[in-house]
């Protein structure tokens, strides 16, 4: 790649092996987030096959001025996405506003060499560079006080006592990276049922090798079955609850309430200070669980740029009509053929 005008003296450069000048500046940078950091480039090329564009803007001097994971995902059904990031709430560039507008530039003429039918930076930041920003998604934030005794007594009456239902059940939750296993078969058999393919158990293995300071993984039993589960990550005194799921068996039994409280216990005992319960559609159920907690909604200020002559305004969602026909048809699967099937095909779902 070379430098084009107007920012002659800033080169952008794929990533080589050395991870750690990248890593660096993740950390340092404003807006980032854990899924900006070098390791997610083998994690989504090695287990999902992805076309992984990391690259780095560098000075006249040779010194590192900022950094944009960017993903090819490509379909015949579903389309050409250029995004930063697939599978991932957070993405796009950072670094000085300089190397930002730099890669953006980049990433706008790469999409439009390539017909993409769309590029998607999911940036925690909804300034910064001159593109339309899309509004389908936001997140949940919830402050954390310093101790768990006064986070339970701001819940509403029924919301403690759906807390403190299977707690008298006997359902228990058990945190730890051995629960990786458990969580991935609620995981799964969630993901089933919502009409959804699931993502390869590999990268939650390689997530957890990866990460192992930063990832979490719980589990709510009752004995020695598993009924919920999650997966998420600390950045930054927020933990983000990335991926979760729970058995429709045990609704009756609010084994999800306690989940997600038994997280909330748990980051407060690491010193967190905001729980972010991950994306949602605005206004649909998983909009209203998340609320009801006491969060307030935080947009998603995923900016996109549009390539392809098909006008896409967005990556595909199961809340998208054209695709609805979909998770009919995958919440018929046996679980071990949509379990077979789905790591093989997430991979074409930005």
């Amino acid at each position: 790649m070379s430098p084009a005008p107007p920012y002659p003296q800033l080169e952008v450069v794929p990533l080589d092996g050395d991870r750690r000048a990248w890593d660096d500046l993740v950390t340092r940078a404003k807006c980032s987030s854990f899924c900006h950091l070098a390791g997610w480039r083998e994690i989504l090329s090695d287990v999902l096959g992805a076309e992984c564009l990391y690259w780095q803007v560098v000075d006249a001097d040779g010194a590192l001025q900022g950094i944009l994971p960017l993903v090819r995902v490509r379909s015949r059904i579903f389309g050409h996405y250029l995004v930063s990031l697939p599978f991932l709430n957070y993405g796009g560039p950072l670094g000085s506003q300089a190397a930002q507008d730099r890669l953006v530039q980049e990433a706008v003429t790469e999409a439009r060499r390539t017909r993409a039918d769309l590029l998607e930076l999911r940036t925690r930041d909804p300034g910064g560079f001159d593109l339309p920003v899309s509004s389908r998604k936001i997140t949940v934030l919830l402050p954390l006080p310093s101790d768990a005794e006064t986070l339970f007594t701001r819940f509403p009456a029924k919301l403690r006592s759906q807390i403190r239902r299977p707690m008298k059940e006997g359902l228990e939750v058990r945190f730890g990276p051995e629960q990786r296993e458990p969580f991935y078969k609620v995981f799964a058999r969630t993901m089933r049922d919502l009409g959804t393919p699931v993502l390869p158990r590999a990268l939650f293995e390689r997530v957890a090798a990866t990460f192992p300071n930063l990832v979490t993984f719980g589990v709510v039993y009752r004995g020695d079955q598993p009924l919920a589960g999650g997966c998420g990550f600390v950045w930054r005194g927020e933990f983000e609850m990335t991926w979760a799921g729970s058995l429709r068996e045990s609704r009756r039994l609010a084994a999800n309430m306690l989940l997600y409280w038994a997280f909330m216990e748990h980051a407060i005992g690491g010193g967190v200070r905001v729980f972010n319960f991950g994306r949602c559609t605005p206004g649909g159920s998983t909009h209203h669980f998340k609320t009801q907690w006491g969060g307030v909604d935080a947009p998603l200020s995923w900016h996109q740029s549009v390539s392809g002559a098909g006008g896409v305004r967005g990556t595909p969602s199961p809340d998208d009509r054209a695709y609805s026909w979909g998770p009919r048809l995958w919440r018929r699967l046996p679980l071990f053929v949509a379990n077979r099937l789905g790591p093989r095909l997430v991979r074409f779902l930005p």
